[in-house]
């Protein structure tokens, strides 16, 4: 083989090498970058998470408030001033995502009741305290509300995106799972009674 021919040979077998390492090379870029995207979302979805948990506590800070407020106009209602302590238990115990989404409907749904109630009750629906209690957590409910949507267009990137070829590969290669998304409570789902009198 004449010295030409080797020098060829040698050219085309490292431009071969070459064109090889630079595959290899992009498709570990390409799955670093599916990975950190991966861990983005995943963080998005905590973050979102961890957004909704701050506005809940507030608004079981302000609870103790309101039920103080209530006891003494709604002496016959203790069943349901009794299931917002017990709601609010439950969160306060709570120490997972879904154990808190849980907590949160059963909250949405004993102050639904609480509200309805004091309807009945004049005297409370005037009284200061009452209404400002009141419009707080009404406007604390809108913001977690909100959150939620925030919330479920995170988790719903993510789970499509680890469903999604490449990227379910490495996604089982970190172990993910598709999150739950935040649903609306029971109580939230019934349908409003409206009456005339």
């Amino acid at each position: 083989m004449s010295p030409a021919m080797l020098i060829v040979g040698t050219v085309i077998a490292l431009g071969l090498l070459l064109i090889l390492v630079l595959v290899v090379v992009a498709l570990i870029l390409y799955f670093v970058g599916i990975y950190n995207n991966l861990v983005t979302l995943k963080n998005d979805i905590d973050r979102s998470f961890a957004n909704i948990d701050v506005i809940l506590k507030q608004r079981h800070d302000e609870l103790p408030k309101l039920i103080d407020t209530c006891k003494g106009y709604m002496q016959y209602e203790q069943k349901t001033l009794q299931a917002v302590t017990e709601a609010r238990t439950a969160y306060m115990r709570a120490t997972t995502p879904a154990d808190k989404m849980q907590s949160d409907n059963m909250m949405t749904g004993a102050l639904k009741t609480l509200f309805a109630v004091a309807e009945k009750y004049p005297d409370l629906k005037a009284n200061t305290n009452f209404m400002q209690l009141q419009g707080r957590i009404t406007e604390l409910e809108t913001k977690i509300a909100g959150q939620r949507t925030t919330f479920n267009e995170d988790v719903n990137v993510f789970n499509i995106r680890i469903a999604q070829i490449p990227a379910n590969f490495v996604a089982g290669f970190m172990r993910l799972q598709p999150h739950a998304l935040f649903q609306a409570a029971e109580a939230d789902r019934e349908d409003v009674q409206v009456k005339f009198t």
